[in-house]
């Protein structure tokens, strides 16, 4: 039997047993991460403090962090967002989102790391299943701008009987603020005026993920 060398070179590593530099110069060297990529990524990432850091950073803070640069910091991006698509469509052709944890997980892979504000709405049908996930507002770091009216119209484009509303806070911390609030009873009122139920608001700030109505805010 004849023996063909590429049989004894050995699988390269699965992506999961890699380390979070490895993984960043397996991005950056388009597949390829010799020493001084690896190196490269390990100062990056000690330059941002980790590696959640580094996939918050907007492009103004990439654009002034020495060794990372435009081309870089798109690759990253579209990484996690490739990720965050993945787990969307998982979702939307899986089972439906039946319990607060596995509402709280897809929204934290969704919305943490983002370095602006985005304000979502799930939609469910009367089975209480899930209908959409939409994206509805995108401010800055400050903010965003929410109006009712556009979220009733979407509510009632998408049939639904009750919705979950979500935004994160691109500072990571994942404390309602009284905007939040007040915003909110708003949107209660304006979408129980077409019989749409706002079953709970949740706030995402890095990992974590409050409830409102764990609150007894809603």
């Amino acid at each position: 039997m004849t023996l063909i060398a590429s049989e004894f070179i050995a699988a390269p590593p699965a992506p999961e047993s890699r380390g979070d530099a490895e993984l960043v110069a397996l991005l950056f060297g388009a597949g390829r991460a010799g020493p001084q990529a690896i190196d490269d990524a390990r100062l990056l990432l000690l330059r941002c403090g980790s590696l959640q850091k580094l996939l918050s950073l907007d492009n103004c803070a990439a654009s002034a962090l020495s060794g990372y640069g435009a081309r870089r910091h798109t690759l990253l991006r579209a990484a996690l967002e490739l990720a965050r698509r993945h787990y969307l469509a998982e979702i939307s052709s899986g089972p439906m989102l039946d319990s607060p944890q596995a509402t709280r997980s897809f929204l934290i892979s969704r919305l943490r790391d983002l370095p602006h504000e985005l304000f979502c709405m799930l939609t469910l049908d009367n089975r209480q299943r899930l209908n959409a996930f939409d994206e509805l507002f995108r401010g800055t770091i400050d903010g965003a701008s929410v109006h009712p009216r556009e979220v009733v119209r979407q509510a009632l484009a998408r049939n639904a009987s009750a919705v979950i509303l979500a935004h994160n806070h691109p500072s990571g911390i994942a404390e309602p603020s009284q905007a939040d609030e007040l915003i909110t009873q708003r949107l209660k009122d304006a979408l129980g005026l077409m019989d749409i139920r706002v079953l709970d608001h949740l706030v995402v700030g890095g990992a974590r993920c409050v409830s409102f109505v764990e609150r007894g805010l809603l």
